[in-house]
């Protein structure tokens, strides 16, 4: 069986041991904002372009901070069409606004792993092993 990686890079951000969570329209998981790369991108350009297309806020290059690469099944794709996310965090300037394909904004908790992709569970894991998410 042939696998399909989709490459997709997502921006963390954590507040009081949750982690901001979006909603697309039409979707019925949430997902940790970011996207894939245009040609020629670097992991910081398209962090940047996506979080400003999706949340209608700036993230600042120089605190752009690698924070691990997980792999899982790609939610809603066949089996062996795979999901790498690149995660970052970075600090930003603006307001959290729902804005382009994002209908909603949500902070998920632990327990709130029912509701994201298997990826994102992957991600949940990592931060609760690291104190980072209740």
């Amino acid at each position: 069986m042939q696998i399909k990686i989709i490459d997709k890079i997502a921006w963390i951000e954590l507040k009081d041991k949750s982690i901001l969570s979006t909603k697309s329209y039409g979707k019925d998981k949430y997902y940790i904002p970011g996207g894939k790369r245009e040609t020629g991108e670097t992991d910081e350009q398209a962090l940047v372009r996506e979080i400003n297309e999706e949340l209608s806020i700036v993230i600042s290059s120089e605190t752009i901070n690698y924070i691990g690469t997980f792999e899982a099944q790609a939610h809603g794709h066949s089996e062996g069409i795979l999901v790498k996310m690149t995660c970052y965090s970075g600090k930003y300037t603006g307001v959290l606004k729902a804005n382009s394909e994002i209908e909603e904004i949500k902070w998920l908790k632990y327990s709130d792993k029912d509701k994201i992709s298997e990826v994102d569970k992957l991600i949940f894991d990592s931060l609760k092993e690291n104190n980072l998410l209740d």
